[in-house]
């Protein structure tokens, strides 16, 4: 999962760019809303981490350029605006949460994850592909209730494979969905996860098919023929 978050003040920035990537996610940052009405129109993200008080361009302004594109794209606001005229004025313009600074780390996460969850279209906390379940809280993957040893990396693939089972996802959104602005993520490199994710999962019944010339899915092995995609 990519998020971008948009904060001037640099120590908060760094302690959530500290916190966040070490949740797993891949994180890009700007500083002001120029910046990230450029980023948003020319990358694709999960969901926008959006300070208000920004230089240049207003956090409400970049809210509203947002959805004037038709952009659905996940937006939490987060900001020291706490009065109730300026959260109302915000959801208004298709924030989808509201959360006033100084705010609990925890909170935070949770918040996240509650977004990125109903932006995939899961309502519940869990979901299956064959015998496999990921926990969208802990991103997190078991067979039986055992945990599936899966490095950070091939995790973060699994993940976005995982949520649009049955569906291919293009090689572009991929590598959009593991990177950030400072990282260099190669076809090559993309395909290596890949062949290390299918042998992690030949044992579970799934694996990666590839669609030549566009990008990869999960399916179920011959074998495991008859299970579906349901909420666990």
């Amino acid at each position: 999962m990519r998020l971008l978050l948009v904060e001037d003040n640099e120590a908060l920035a760094e302690g959530l760019m500290v916190l966040l990537r070490g949740s797993g996610y891949a994180l890009d940052r700007v500083a002001d809303g120029a910046s990230a009405l450029a980023a948003i129109s020319t990358e694709s993200f999960d969901l926008v981490v959006l300070d208000l008080n920004l230089p240049e361009v207003d956090g409400l302004d970049v809210l509203k350029a947002i959805r004037a594109r038709q952009n659905r794209t996940a937006v939490l606001i987060l900001t020291a605006r706490g009065a109730p005229e300026e959260r109302i004025r915000g959801l208004d313009l298709g924030a989808d949460d509201y959360l006033t600074k100084p705010f609990d780390v925890g909170e935070l996460e949770a918040r996240i994850r509650v977004l990125l969850r109903r932006q995939a279209g899961h309502r519940t906390s869990s979901v299956s592909f064959g015998k496999v379940t990921l926990d969208l809280t802990s991103r997190s993957f078991t067979v039986g209730g055992q945990p599936v040893d899966i490095p950070a990396r091939e995790v973060a693939l699994l993940e976005t494979l995982f949520l649009r089972a049955g569906k291919v996802v293009a090689k572009e959104a991929i590598m959009q969905s593991l990177t950030g602005f400072d990282e260099d993520l190669s076809a090559n490199a993309i395909e290596q996860y890949v062949s290390r994710l299918r042998r992690r999962l030949a044992p579970h019944g799934l694996t990666v098919k590839t669609a030549r010339g566009i990008g990869y899915y999960l399916d179920r092995l011959p074998e495991a023929d008859g299970e579906g995609v349901a909420p666990a």
